[in-house]
């Protein structure tokens, strides 16, 4: 069964991965992710259900669409399939458990997150709102009333903190050092991992980005290196891997 079900939840990852193409495109250029549907950027033939098959239409249609021939780009079936995978690794390791569904919705967030921002430098509000409904619905399900208090009082605390980074930022250098979609980000970031674990993905972040950002500056001295995907990177290793500072850091308190 376990197989079974891991196969379900990659096949069900591709789906929404196509699903969180569209919503990463769409709003942020103020466009509705409902109309019109999906179509060729090229020819705007509208795709038929056999071409909305992840990663499977790709494939057999030849990396082409199938009204103009014009070449799809490798980047959607990839995307797809990545979502597959991480659904997949979300379900293996925490089974039809409610964390499993709190986690799929946080990293859904942070994959729209990833392409959003690094297309258009902006993080979708919209995205970020429906995020903390859900999680506010599901934690507030697993830990009750309280727990949900102390998860929402992690995320003012998370805000408050990245907000000042940005301040001190801004100080520094003179100029808009971040945009204010990480700053709310970092409310969600609060509320599901706690305020330790968000801060060390903030310090990893900054790891992962930095000889990325230095490339991307070299080439063009002017050009703007987006922190989100930097943060949705390192949040996504630490869903997979199970590292949370605040539990490991009570567990040593109990201890000593």
């Amino acid at each position: 069964m376990t197989v079974y079900y891991a196969v379900v939840f990659f096949i069900f990852g591709t789906v929404l991965g196509s699903f969180y193409n569209v919503v990463a495109w769409r709003l942020p250029r103020g466009e509705s992710i409902v109309s019109p549907a999906s179509h060729c950027p090229n020819c705007n033939h509208y795709l038929t259900p056999i071409e909305l098959i992840p990663i499977v239409s790709y494939l057999i249609q030849g990396r082409k669409c199938k009204n103009c021939k014009q070449k799809i780009s490798p980047f959607y079936c990839l995307f797809e399939a990545l979502t597959g995978v991480l659904f997949c690794l979300c379900y293996l390791k925490f089974g039809i458990t409610i964390d499993l569904f709190i986690s799929l919705t946080f990293i859904s967030m942070l994959l729209i997150i990833i392409i959003s921002d690094y297309q258009t430098m902006i993080i979708p509000d919209e995205v970020l709102i429906v995020t903390i409904f859900l999680l506010a619905i599901l934690i507030g399900i697993k830990s009750g009333l309280l727990g949900l208090g102390k998860s929402v009082l992690s995320g003012v605390v998370c805000f408050l903190l990245m907000w000042g980074i940005k301040k001190i930022g801004d100080f520094l250098f003179k100029k808009e050092s971040m945009g204010g979609g990480d700053i709310k980000l970092m409310f969600i970031y609060g509320m599901f991992f706690g305020i330790l674990t968000t801060i060390l993905s903030i310090f990893v972040a900054s790891i992962i980005g930095l000889p990325i950002a230095l490339i991307m500056v070299s080439r063009k001295s002017n050009h703007e290196v987006p922190f989100g995907p930097f943060l949705a990177i390192a949040a996504i290793i630490f869903v997979l891997t199970g590292f949370n500072f605040d539990i490991l850091s009570q567990y040593l308190l109990k201890i000593y």
